[in-house]
């Protein structure tokens, strides 16, 4: 955004919660007389951000004061650069505790994938991913089962959102960081997930 003003763009608008990793919010930033023109407009007062919104923006900018701990600080950034290898490990960890609840219906693997950044902004970017992948251990279409195993999943206390493709349930465990790996697994159990 910075390189976009000073090349001369007058006005810039941009997704808080996808450049910053805050709050999501639209901002504009540029030239004092755009930005205050703007501001004078009646469709601003109906768009302008909550208390609330600009709060929790205030604690993102101020993570971002002191760049050295901002990775650790700031969760976006965090797990957007997750390596691979952490999340292989992680699914590695977890990939036994899911067969065993599903049983021999299913085959659960540890498997590569894509994790997608956004769509607003980025609606086809995606970065490389681990996770596990439970398909129909006879080969054939288990669509049903698959549906009702991933209705499940979301229905839990701290939801697991999957995705159906390929006519198999995807896990990106991207977002899944080590110390929630054991709510993770203990949340399952109690459901009765097998088909």
């Amino acid at each position: 955004m910075r390189e976009t003003i000073e090349a001369g763009a007058q006005l810039v608008t941009f997704s808080d919660d996808k450049l910053l990793g805050g709050p999501q919010a639209g901002l504009i930033v540029g030239s004092k007389e755009l930005v205050a023109k703007i501001k004078k407009h009646p469709l601003k007062r109906a768009l302008r951000v909550g208390k609330l919104t600009l709060a929790a923006l205030e604690a993102v900018l101020r993570l971002y004061r002191t760049p050295e701990t901002l990775q650790t600080r700031l969760t976006t950034l965090r797990l957007l650069t997750r390596p691979a290898d952490v999340m292989r490990a992680s699914a590695e960890r977890i990939q036994s505790a899911l067969q065993r609840l599903l049983g021999s219906t299913f085959d659960v693997t540890s498997e590569p994938m894509f994790s997608q950044i956004g769509s607003g902004a980025l609606p086809v970017d995606v970065l490389p991913s681990y996770g596990l992948v439970i398909r129909s251990a006879n080969g054939k279409c288990a669509g049903a089962q698959l549906n009702r195993i991933e209705k499940k999943l979301r229905d839990l206390p701290r939801p697991v959102v999957g995705r159906i493709a390929d006519n198999a349930l995807w896990l990106d465990l991207r977002c899944l960081e080590e110390a929630d790996e054991v709510l993770f697994i203990a949340q399952l159990q109690p459901q009765g997930h097998g088909e």
